[in-house]
This record gives structure tokens, sequence and C-alpha cells, in this order.
């Protein structure tokens, strides 16, 4: 009876053992489609025109399920791209003399099925609003994300702001904003690492001239 007693213990053990090592077996196991790449910025390109220093890049990322999942629901997102410029001081910590920043707002539009870019200059206040610049609608999912990672010749600073002699750091940042979500969901999502899109590039400014004019635009 006892050595019964004793098997019988012995077999349920070995159960929760193999439930147990099932279940870390199933949290290590994640679909690929779950796991977001790294964001990261690419083709950075800075030029000094007439009017000023304007700057061209890639930000290369992926959208997890939970937020496009989220997004087909009918919430919006918002991206935000910030770029500053510091001028090198030998005697004390660099001086930021110029930033610029742009939000960019994506949300699906289930009556039409398209999906909707929003490109507001600078950041998103509770007072300020959605002040959009350019309103754009796409069919797929893939080609609103388009719009949002290629940044193509944004005016980052005015002429007379940087120094033809003087050294300068590129300070680039790009994140999801989740501070621009409705704000029980914001409780929800915090910590999650699924909502964590972010890169940052920081290197020095180096300035290419502007391409030469079309003919035909002279």
């Amino acid at each position: 009876m006892v050595f019964t007693t004793h098997s019988l213990k012995n077999a349920a053990l070995e159960a929760v053992a193999r439930l147990a090592l099932l279940v870390v077996l199933c949290l290590l196991w994640v679909p690929a489609r779950s796991l977001a790449g790294p964001t990261e910025i690419t083709q950075l390109r800075t030029e000094r025109a007439e009017d000023g220093v304007y700057l061209s890049a890639l930000v290369r990322f992926d959208v997890p399920p939970v937020v496009e999942d989220a997004l087909l629901k009918g919430i919006a997102i918002y991206f935000v791209v910030e770029a500053d410029l510091y001028r090198d001081r030998w005697y004390w910590t660099d001086l930021r003399v110029t930033s610029a920043a742009r939000t960019m707002r994506l949300a699906y539009q289930p009556l039409t099925g398209r999906w909707r870019v929003n490109i507001v200059s600078g950041l998103i206040t509770s007072s300020s609003g959605l002040r959009a610049t350019l309103n754009q609608n796409y069919e797929t999912l893939p080609e609103a994300l388009s719009a949002i990672q290629r940044v193509a010749r944004w005016k980052i600073a005015e002429a007379s702001e940087v120094e033809p002699d003087a050294g300068y750091t590129l300070n680039l940042n790009f994140w999801l904003d989740l501070s621009q979500l409705p704000r029980p969901f914001q409780i929800g999502v915090a910590g999650q690492r699924e909502w964590t899109i972010a890169a940052q590039l920081r290197d020095r400014l180096r300035l290419a001239p502007a391409p030469p004019a079309a003919e035909g635009a002279r």
C-alpha cells in the first residue's frame, strides 16, 4: 500500500513536471509573425540648399500583430520623427541650435477599407490638435507605412541657423507615440514590448550639396 501511494505521488510529480515543461516551451515558442524586427534608420542624407538644410532617410520597422489589430479596430496610432542639431563647443556641452519634428497619424477607415495618413508639422499637444499639412489615402497597409517610413527632403533648419565652418552633430529620433492613444488603451499597452517601435541615430552632420535644378524647372 505504501509502495503504491509512493508510485502515485511520483507519477503525479512527473506529470506536473511535464506540464510545466510544456508551458515553458509554449511561452518560448512564438510565431514568426509576432516577432517584430528591430527598428532602424537607414539611407540618411542631409543636404544644404539656399534656403536651409534638408534631411532624407528611411525608417525600417514592422508593425506587430497587436498593433495592426488595434488599427483594424479603429484605433489611430501616431509616429513621431524629431531631428536636433547640436553645434560643437570645446569649452562646454554642445549647443542645440535647432529642432524640428513631425507627427504622422495612421488610421484605418472601415467604411472604405482604406488607410489614411495625416502628416503634421511639429508635435501634437492637447492644445494644438491635429493640424494636418498632408492627408493621403492608401489602398493597403504597406502602402500607408511606406509614406511614414520614408522621410524625403524634410527641412530641419534654416540656412542662417547652420554656419558653413562650424561642426554639428545630428540627433535623429523616431518612435511610436503611445501618449496619443486613448487613455484607457494607454494603460493596457503600458510596458508591452510589442508596442515599442523606436530608433535613434546620432552622427556628425555631413552636408551634401543640393542636387542641381532640372532644366525645365529653371
